[in-house]
Parts: C-alpha cells; sequence; structure tokens
C-alpha cells in the first residue's frame, strides 16, 4: 500500500471517530437541559445501539454486497451529516429523538464500512490496518479539544481585560463554562461533530474505489442466525455474559463522568470547567494506544483470562477512586489512564481471541456475537438506568450521591472479574501472537 493510500484512509479513520468522539461525551448532562423525562433520555441515547444491531445486519449483508463502499460513506456521511448538525437547534423530543435515528442509523454501519474500504485496499491487512486504524483513536482525541476554545465564558474573558497573547490564552483556557452556561453550550458539540460528518462525506470522493463485495458460492447469506448457536460452548456463554457485563460498566462511565466532572464539588462533583471536561476524559484515548503496543507481550505472558481480569478489574479501580476520593481533582485526572487498559486488555482482547481461537468459518459469526453486546445490548442496558438512577434514585434536592452511584457499576465490574476467573474455561489453543495486537484498536 502506497503512502498516499495510507494517508487517505488513515484520515477517513480520524473523520470517523471525530464524528462520534464530538458529541458523545457531553450528551449525557445535555438532555436534562431540554427538559426531557428519563426515559426520553433513554430513548434517545439507545438509537446509538439499537442503531448498532440494526446495522450488524445491514452492513455486513445488504450494504457492502449492493454499494461502492466509498459511495456509500459518502452518501451516509451526508444524511447523517445534516441529521446531526439539526440536533444544535432541536428542542422537542420526538424531533430530537427522530434526528438522532437517522444519524446513527446511518452512522453506525459506516464504522464498518470504513474497516472494508481499509482491508481491501492492503496488502499485509496483519501489518498495515493497526496503523490507519489508530487514526480513529486520535480523531477521538482531536474531537476534544477544539471544545476548549468553544465552551469558554467570553464575558469572563473580556472583563479580564488580560494583555498579551500569553495572558489572554491563559485567561481563555481557565474560564470554562459552567452550570446551564455549560449546558447550553454543549449543542456546540453537535456543530461540530456535523460539520466534520459533512467533510467525511466529502472526502469520501476521493478515497480508492471499493466495489461491493461478492457472496461466493456455500457463504450463508444470514451468517449471523449462526452465531447464537455458539452459545452452546460454556466458555463462550460465559465470555458473552461477562462482555455484557463490562459493555455496560463501561457506559456507564460515559453516562456519568462527564457530569462528575463538570459538577461543583458542593453538589458532590470535580468542579472541572466546562471547557476542559472532553480533553480530560480523552486522555484514556491517549493512553489507549500506549496500551495497544503492550498487549501483545501482556497475552503472551498473562493469557487470555488473566489479561481480560485484569481489563475487567481497571474499570473497578477507576470507580472506586470515583467514588472514595471525589475531592483529589489530580487523582480523578490520573485515573482517566485506565481506559488504555479498560478497553485494551479487556474489548480489544475479546476480538483478538475470537480472532486467534475460532476457526475461519465461524469467525465472523463469533465476531458478530460480541459486537453486537458490545457496540448494542451493553449500551442498551446503561443507557436505559443510567439516567435513571443518577437522576432520580441518587439525585436529591440537586445534590447527587456520587459515591453510592459508582458503587454500582464498581460492584458489577468485580462481580464479572470473579466470574471470568472461576468459569472461563476454554479448551487448550495455541498462544497468543503478539502480532495479533495490531489488529484492533479503539
Amino acid at each position: 500500500m502506497n503512502s498516499s493510500i495510507r494517508f487517505k484512509l488513515f484520515l477517513m479513520m480520524v473523520l470517523e471517530f471525530f464524528i462520534w468522539g464530538a458529541w458523545l461525551p457531553l450528551i449525557f448532562g445535555y438532555l436534562p437541559s431540554l427538559g426531557f423525562t428519563t426515559t426520553e433520555q433513554s430513548w434517545i441515547l439507545n438509537a446509538f445501539p439499537i442503531a448498532a444491531i440494526v446495522g450488524m445486519f445491514f452492513s455486513n449483508q445488504f450494504a457492502d454486497r449492493h454499494f461502492a463502499a466509498e459511495k456509500f460513506l459518502a452518501f451516509s456521511h451526508f444524511i447523517s451529516g445534516v441529521a446531526v448538525l439539526s440536533l444544535a437547534f432541536t428542542r422537542s423530543f420526538w424531533p430530537f429523538f427522530s434526528l438522532m435515528m437517522v444519524h446513527c442509523l446511518l452512522y453506525v454501519p459506516t464504522i464498518s464500512i470504513t474497516n472494508s474500504i481499509a482491508f481491501a485496499n492492503m496488502k499485509d491487512a496483519q501489518k498495515e490496518f493497526g496503523i490507519v486504524r489508530m487514526g480513529g483513536t486520535i480523531g477521538w482525541i482531536l474531537a476534544a479539544w477544539p471544545f476548549t476554545f468553544i465552551l469558554v465564558d467570553w464575558d469572563k474573558v473580556h472583563a479580564a481585560n488580560a494583555h498579551g497573547i500569553t495572558g489572554w490564552l491563559g485567561t481563555v483556557l481557565s474560564s470554562g463554562l459552567t452550570g446551564e452556561a455549560l449546558q447550553h453550550g454543549t449543542r456546540w458539540t453537535f456543530i461540530v461533530a456535523g460539520i466534520a460528518s459533512l467533510l467525511l462525506a466529502a472526502f469520501s470522493l476521493v478515497l480508492p474505489h471499493t466495489p461491493p463485495k461478492k457472496v461466493t458460492a456455500g457463504e450463508d447469506r444470514f451468517a449471523w442466525l449462526e452465531s447464537a448457536k455458539l452459545l452452546r460452548h460454556p466458555f463462550v456463554l460465559v465470555l458473552w455474559l461477562v462482555t455484557f457485563i463490562d459493555a455496560f460498566v463501561h457506559n456507564c462511565y460515559f453516562n456519568w463522568t462527564g457530569s462528575f466532572l463538570g459538577s461543583s464539588p458542593e453538589n458532590g462533583g470535580v468542579g472541572i470547567p466546562g471547557n476542559w471536561i472532553m480533553p480530560v476524559m480523552s486522555i484514556g484515548q491517549v493512553a489507549e494506544i500506549l496500551t495497544m503496543f503492550v498487549l501483545g507481550a501482556t497475552l503472551k505472558k498473562l493469557g487470555w483470562r488473566a489479561t481480560m481480569v485484569v481489563g475487567i478489574l481497571g474499570h473497578a479501580a477507576r470507580f472506586a477512586v470515583y467514588a472514595f476520593f471525589p475531592n483529589h481533582p489530580a487523582l480523578i485526572i490520573l485515573v482517566q489512564v485506565l481506559h488504555g487498559i479498560c478497553y485494551a486488555f479487556f474489548f480489544a482482547t475479546v476480538y483478538i481471541f475470537v480472532d486467534e481461537y475460532f476457526p475461519k468459518d465461524v469467525r465472523s459469526s463469533a465476531q458478530g456475537l460480541f459486537n453486537a453486546v458490545i457496540l448494542g445490548l451493553g449500551s442498551l442496558l446503561a443507557n436505559s438506568i443510567c439516567p435513571y438512577l443518577m437522576q432520580t434514585v441518587f439525585t436529591h434536592d440537586g445534590v447527587t450521591d456520587f459515591k453510592n452511584l459508582f458503587l454500582v457499576p464498581l460492584v458489577a465490574a468485580l462481580l464479572a472479574a470473579i466470574a471470568l476467573a472461576l468459569f472461563f474455561r476454554p479448551p487448550p489453543k495455541r498462544q497468543p501472537e503478539p502480532a495479533a495486537a495490531a489488529a484492533m484498536a479503539a
């Protein structure tokens, strides 16, 4: 693969995940400000996991078999970009929910389509895909930084009348929005995501041509129907159930962290300025890149089960710090690095385990089985109950009991780690190779 194509594929991944990373972290605190009930919030948040479940079938069984991938990407990002851009100007539930559903139904399949475009234009996927896919993680990180200048209290900046570029910049970076002003300003996340989506729609037209896939003789047109049969194997069932719990815990982090970081200490939070919430959360993605470099060696030394247990315990450790040390902002910021361990050591390891362990004829079914729970069912559960837990069960008189709130995912993570350690017993198989770690990053 020449450097020009590699750069195009890398930039494609940057924009693909920039879109998602722009609107996701702050939407959980934005929806209550629009006056939506917890049930309405859950419906909006669940547009993505519902689309992930639908998209798994649509992208694998229809889209990439009937359309040139780059043209499908252009069309999807144009329509989904207009939809997410419109969210910034929408205040009523049904229009908001409808636009979010349109965005997600068209965006989610593009995650698989971008992978298809990348793989179709690589000579050595195992060697080249990790580098290209890392663009997605970088895109998520980059999505956080425009908001250090967007979510700013400009009245405070003007009143300070700072002298010189250094003084002005310092004032801007330390004058983040808070409270209702931050919630109102969060609509800019949809504007930024929409612009990025429209840019990717245009950029897709210069990507390498990737024609529709042909259905080969004997290929199951509905391979996803076969995936459920894999649950007959006890070790697959245990791993699938633990993955479901860990996906729930993982999405509790996204549901609650932004509000926790932005809430004042008087209301039980950390008190981080609004323009720094997304950059702080992006530390996890930086750590993820670094963790992926040691994942292969870790797998070879610890094996599948121990590596995944460490990944789950990373969630437990992070929520323990949230619950018991909320008055230590530096520690809260530092603990974000555990995201790399949480994601790479569990989710990426699950993907690699499936790729390494299962025979080629059932590998796609197995990946689909775990994709459905990681991107769909786990998120669906979290988005259905997290708004209710935070805003109704653990919030009284405007003050949230974050300590007991965070004990919910902490206990869930501990139980999942124990279950995996005791009951995950796959039959003997070859040891994982370090090179396999390059196959997956997020």
